[in-house]
């Protein structure tokens, strides 16, 4: 992962945590996999999805993250 991506990655986990939510990361390793480099959003008192594929769970790229995180909650 690229630093500017992992230092991003970092700023939003720790604006995640802000906010009672926690920002997991997909551990596939093949990059042909549905979710492979995406993320999801979870609350961390109650454990529920809050973005992300409800199917797979994962799902956002961050970009979606960042939007969320900074208030565009649609």
């Amino acid at each position: 992962m690229p630093r500017d991506n992992q230092v991003r990655e970092n700023r939003l986990r720790r604006m995640a945590d802000r906010q009672g939510l926690r920002l997991e990361k997909s551990r596939r390793r093949d990059p042909q996999a549905l979710t492979f480099g995406t993320y999801r959003l979870v609350d961390l008192y109650t454990d529920n999805l809050v973005l992300g594929d409800p199917e797979r769970g994962f799902g956002c790229d961050l970009d979606e993250l960042e939007k969320y995180l900074t208030g565009d909650k649609s």
